[in-house]
């Protein structure tokens, strides 16, 4: 798991694994934003499995998928949700993290 620091209140990284969820909540973090669709590839831990592991050790979690149609105004409008309902810090997962990065760069615009 490559963490990266995006601010204070957020940080992205690539897929992740019900493994690395203890250390996701011993790193601090409060919540977990995915941002890629189910079944892109076959390895992929479902986020139905992920969500139940991160409720379990009580971390608030939510499924906002950025497809092939890249970051919509749908996708951003249940980012900046989640933002205004979640405590951070986040973390924001997807294949390799750019799409979690490019999803929270385009909410700014509207929570500032």
């Amino acid at each position: 798991m490559d963490i990266r620091q995006i601010d204070d209140e957020y940080s992205v990284s690539g897929q992740i694994t019900l493994k690395d969820l203890d250390e996701i909540k011993a790193l601090g973090f409060k919540s977990i934003v995915c941002h890629r669709p189910d079944h892109e590839s076959p390895d992929q831990t479902s986020f139905s499995v992920i969500e139940a592991r991160a409720k379990e050790l009580g971390l608030d979690i939510a499924h906002v998928p950025v497809g092939p149609m890249g970051v919509t105004e749908e996708a951003v409008q249940g980012m900046v949700d989640a933002l205004d309902e979640f405590p951070r810090p986040m973390l924001g997962y997807c294949r390799s993290g750019a799409r979690s990065t490019a999803i929270y760069q385009k909410t700014h615009h509207i929570r500032s």
